[in-house]
């Protein structure tokens, strides 16, 4: 009587052929991975490995006991259950966006979150009021010291040119405008994007690549209410008031290199910048501060929360959220720039 059944050899395996040895048999039964057995001298082996399941035809046994070798292969089985994908599913499968793409996307999408929380009254205030501290008091001394010494650099620039062409009295005004609508919110935001921003993505990164998010997902804490709507708010406070402190400092030190080293009274500084500023200069500084923490603390929460890689992940994140930062910094200024001041251009008459 003839017999169908599975066997393969020890000691050679092949999809083909099977050689069969008298003193050790297996026997197969799986899909996709087996357990296969092997017995001699009354000891079983047993192992996993994948094998492709094969019909084999065996003549019956002999009177040694041992069945005789497979005379023919007749077929291979082959998975009719499973119909193959076509070609536009494949290449799905394999595509995946690039990775600045789908971080641009997920600062979008915590942007949105962030605003409907907001107004959904979703804040944690004790974070707040610890993040307010940090972005505000203490970047302080860095902002004050950076806008002292531009607004040096730039006196000396303008100094000597008008005062060739006579313009003394107008020192003041170019000094006041070109502070309160470009270099405080810029020099600003630029500070606060490297010091705080860099320390954003990197906290959140750290983080996530050690699962501390996902912790705080299963205690029921949303990350976007404790992590994220606390540093956005924190920001976008403090740096309005950090570019007054720094428009201030900035002509302070302007009107004291004028009047020391030029000699130029630094009463006519300040009575030419208060001629030349207007209510809106300032207010657009403030706008503009705004929306540059904005910017500053989304791309960093966002740059962190999407960090992988462990340690080499979380600088590659730190450097890349600063540069994106700094970028975002100074296509909104024209941007915003472009906005408030089509109508200006009669702020210096007056003090010609």
């Amino acid at each position: 009587m003839q017999t169908t059944s599975q066997l393969h050899s020890i000691f050679y395996y092949s999809n083909r052929r099977s050689y069969l040895k008298p003193n050790g048999w297996i026997k197969t039964k799986s899909l996709n991975f087996s357990q296969l057995g092997f017995s001699r001298h009354c000891q079983m082996y047993k192992f996993t490995s994948p094998v492709q399941q094969t019909k084999l035809f065996v003549m019956p046994n002999m009177d040694d006991g041992h069945p005789s070798v497979p005379m023919s292969i007749l077929e291979e089985d082959t998975n009719t259950n499973h119909v193959p994908s076509s070609g536009g599913e494949k290449f799905l499968s394999k595509w995946s966006p690039p990775r600045y793409l789908w971080r641009g996307l997920s600062a979008l999408v915590l942007a949105g979150q962030v605003i409907i929380r907001s107004l959904m009254g979703k804040i944690h205030w004790r974070n707040t009021l610890q993040q307010l501290e940090r972005v505000g008091p203490r970047s302080v001394g860095v902002c004050l010291l950076t806008s002292a010494f531009v607004g040096m650099a730039f006196t000396i620039q303008f100094v000597r040119e008008f005062t060739r062409l006579g313009l003394n009295r107008s020192i003041g005004g170019v000094l006041a405008l070109a502070f309160s609508r470009e270099l405080s919110p810029v020099v600003t935001s630029i500070v606060v994007a490297g010091r705080i921003g860099s320390a954003f993505a990197a906290e959140l990164g750290t983080m996530q690549v050690s699962e501390q998010i996902d912790t705080l997902r299963v205690l029921g804490a949303d990350p976007v209410d404790y992590l994220v709507i606390p540093r956005v708010i924190a920001s976008c406070l403090a740096l309005p008031f950090l570019t007054l402190m720094c428009f201030t400092v900035g002509m302070a030190s302007s009107g004291l290199l004028a009047d020391s080293v030029y000699g130029i009274s630094i009463n006519i500084i300040l009575d030419s910048a208060q001629r030349a500023l207007n209510s809106w200069d300032i207010i657009s500084a403030m706008i503009k501060s705004g929306v540059f923490g904005a910017i500053i603390s989304i791309v960093s929460c966002a740059w962190g929360v999407t960090t992988m890689g462990g340690a080499k992940g979380v600088g590659e994140t730190t450097t890349s959220a600063v540069v994106i930062s700094l970028v975002g910094i100074f296509i909104a200024d024209f941007a915003l720039s472009y906005c408030f001041f089509q109508g200006a251009g009669d702020s210096l008459k007056n003090c010609v």
